[in-house]
């Protein structure tokens, strides 16, 4: 339970001030936003859709500075200034403020996240890239619930300067993980061989095949966060209270499992397998979520908690596979970049799921279900012929990166 070299150290104490800031911003800002800022709640979620858009532009510009400049100073750069971007939002006074403070912030995130996914990739051993960004996966769920809990907090009190208080805390944690990556040791950039484009991963046609496929698999987050909510009010007799306790199983689940589920998946075949077994225990999922409709509640309450442990396994088994293959098929010299386009992949299907969810499960009922697990189970056993091809295309392996000295 324990990083085992300092670098990691260093990246979970990181993770856990941002991951806990993280926690209090999404539980509050929406509330912030439309009672003490007085927006309407259309214009905020129009002004955050906005903001999120502009994040996906920015991500694989973002990931290519920091191939030039470094993942160490490009992740110190990017995650102090998302914390100082949530603490615009105390200044926000209208629609126009709250494009500026989102757009920010978004813009500061997508930074943050393709500049960070590049240092892990340079500080730690390539043969420990996936289970370090398994067990960060862990910290960040701990985090993130710490983070809800603080956040409550300022939900409780419903006061514009409880708000502000927990914004600007927010913010002073995101600093201090940005600080934290002093502790490592500097990552310069690896250089670009001759005749190599300083864009290469918008020419990687398979690579951006993979990226499809981890945009749909992406979607399995809807699942737990959209559809099972809407699912439980609507369509089953179990008590709607039932749904907290359920995302608790998932969160547990993830904090002590992410490490051991990842093993298997260091490498590109590891990683397509893990992707293939991941579409198949999503579409298991839905298949038994779909069977808690018309149940009696005990019953209708057992299918959601099984339904929901096999959600989880197969979302396990997609971050470790999804991992592998972003970091396994890019090249060391743009490794930001390419995690830049892989994280615009993964906010793709995070913003196209609420959409696809209303349309194919809170429309369609037990049909869209089934519906959303072939479409998961299609994507993931797609996955290891695709890898193959996108491993055929590399033009030489990728040399082991050195772990950061002590």
């Amino acid at each position: 339970m324990l990083p085992q070299s300092r670098p990691v150290w260093v990246l979970a104490l990181s993770t856990l001030a941002r991951s806990t800031g993280n926690g209090v911003v999404v539980s509050i800002v929406v509330l912030y936003l439309t009672r003490s800022v007085k927006i309407d709640s259309a214009d905020v979620g129009l002004g955050l859709t906005v903001a999120g858009v502009a994040g996906m532009l920015a991500s694989i510009p973002a990931g290519h500075a920091a191939d030039v400049i470094g993942a160490r100073s490009a992740a110190l750069g990017s995650v102090i200034l998302h914390g100082v971007a949530i603490c615009g939002y105390v200044l926000v006074g209208g629609f126009g403020g709250l494009l500026v403070a989102a757009g920010l912030v978004a813009v500061a995130e997508a930074a943050s996240n393709a500049s960070r996914g590049a240092l892990v990739a340079l500080a730690v051993p390539q043969r420990d890239r996936v289970r370090t960004r398994a067990y960060l996966r862990s910290v960040t769920n701990v985090g993130f619930s710490l983070g809800a809990l603080f956040g409550g907090l300022a939900l409780s009190r419903d006061t514009a300067g409880g708000y502000a208080t927990a914004l600007v805390t927010s913010g002073a944690l995101f600093v201090v993980a940005g600080l934290a990556f002093l502790a490592l040791d500097r990552t310069p950039p690896v250089p670009r061989p001759d005749g190599a484009s300083p864009w290469q991963v918008l020419r990687d046609g398979p690579f951006v095949a993979v990226g499809a496929i981890n945009a749909v698999l992406m979607m399995n987050a809807g699942i737990l966060n959209v559809a099972l909510p809407l699912w439980i009010a609507e369509n089953t007799d179990a008590p709607i209270s039932v749904f907290a306790p359920l995302l608790l199983v998932n969160t547990v689940m993830v904090v002590f499992l992410q490490v051991p589920v990842s093993k298997g998946a260091e490498d590109i075949r590891g990683g397509a397998r893990a992707l293939a077994r991941s579409g198949l225990w999503l579409a298991a999922c839905c298949a038994v979520i779909a069977l808690a409709a018309g149940r009696a509640p005990w019953v209708a309450v057992a299918f959601l908690a099984a339904g929901v442990v096999l959600h989880t396994v197969g979302e396990l088994l997609y971050s470790a596979g999804s991992w592998a293959l972003s970091y396994e098929l890019a090249p060391e010299h743009a490794q930001g970049q390419y995690q830049g386009l892989f994280g615009l992949t993964t906010q793709l299907g995070t913003a196209i799921t609420p959409a696809v969810t209303a349309l194919l499960i809170v429309r369609q009922g037990w049909i869209g279900w089934l519906v959303m697990g072939a479409l998961l189970a299609s994507a993931g056993l797609a996955a290891p012929a695709v890898a193959r091809w996108a491993e055929r295309t590399r033009p030489e392996p990728a040399e082991p990166i050195a772990t950061a000295s002590a």
